[in-house]
C-alpha cells in the first residue's frame, strides 16, 4: 500500500533505491514513512517503538553474519565484534552512506543539533531495519546489503586487535548480569614510545580483579584486559 502522499511515497521510494532493493509487493510503506520520523516532528507517530525492534534484528542480522562468514570465532569474539558493528557510532556511519537525514522528518529545534546527531542516524537506521523485518518477517530485505558493511568493517577488526570492542562486550555483560561497570586501574609501566608492554591495566568487578593486560597505549591496554576478564566471566577460560 502507498502512501497518501505522493512526495514522501518518492522519497522513500529513492531511499530503497539507494539500499540497492528491487521492488517488493510486501513492503511496509507506512512503517517505513514512521521509522523515518523523529519523535519532535510528532509526538505521536514516530519512530521510536520500531528503534526497540530494530536493536534486536540488527544485533540478530550481525550474529547470522558473523557466524556465517567468521565461524572459526568462538563466542567471545562474536560478542566483541557485533559489540562494535552494531554500536551507535558504527551505525550512524551506515545511515550517513545512504543519506538518511535528507529522508528523516525532524523539527527545526533539533536537525541543527549537532550533539543528537549520531544518535539520531543509529536510531533511524534500526527503526528502518525494524520497518523492513515487519515488511516480510525475515531478513530479506535487510542482509543484502548491510552484510557488505559488516564484511568490511569485520575485516578491519579482525586486522586491527585493538578496534576488538571487549570493553564495551564486558560493559554490556556486566551491566546486563551484576548491574555493576568495570573500573579500570591503568598506569604507565614502559618507558619507551614503541614498547608494547609501556602500559599495564587491570580491569576490577565487584571488588575482584578479574583481567590484565598489557600495550602500547592505554586502550590497548584496557581492551586486553577486559578481553582477559569477559572470557573468565562468560567460562571461556
Amino acid at each position: 500500500m502507498t502512501l497518501a502522499y505522493p512526495r514522501r511515497q518518492q522519497e522513500l521510494e529513492s531511499l530503497v533505491q539507494r539500499l540497492g532493493l528491487p521492488p517488493h509487493p510486501s513492503l511496509r510503506w507506512d512503517l517505513l514513512d514512521l521509522s523515518l520520523t523523529h519523535a519532535t516532528f510528532s509526538a505521536e507517530k514516530n519512530y521510536e517503538q520500531l528503534e526497540f525492534v530494530g536493536d534486536a534484528v540488527v544485533k540478530l542480522a550481525s550474529a547470522e553474519f558473523l557466524l556465517e562468514a567468521y565461524s572459526e570465532l568462538n563466542v567471545g569474539e562474536f560478542t566483541a565484534l557485533r559489540s562494535v558493528l552494531v554500536s551507535d557510532h558504527i551505525l550512524s556511519q551506515i545511515a550517513d552512506a545512504y543519506g538518511f537525514e535528507r529522508y528523516l522528518l525532524v523539527a527545526s529545534s533539533a536537525k541543527f543539533d549537532s550533539a543528537g546527531r549520531e544518535s539520531r542516524l543509529a536510531d533511524s537506521l534500526e527503526a528502518v531495519l525494524a520497518a523492513l523485518y515487519f515488511s516480510t518477517h525475515n531478513l530479506s530485505l535487510i542482509r543484502p546489503w548491510l552484510d557488505g558493511h559488516f564484511q568490511t568493517l569485520a575485516k578491519e577488526i579482525l586486522a586491527d586487535p585493538a578496534r576488538q570492542n571487549y570493553k564495551a562486550a564486558l560493559q554490556n555483560w556486566t551491566q546486563a548480569h551484576q548491574k555493576t561497570l568495570p573500573d579500570y586501574r591503568t598506569t604507565e609501566t614502559g618507558h619507551t614510545h614503541n614498547d608494547p608492554h609501556r602500559f599495564t591495566s587491570e580491569v576490577w568487578i565487584q571488588g575482584r580483579c578479574l583481567g590484565q593486560g598489557t600495550g602500547r597505549s592505554r586502550k590497548a591496554a584496557e581492551q586486553v584486559a577486559a578481553q582477559a576478564a569477559f572470557l573468565v566471566l562468560t567460562g571461556q577460560s
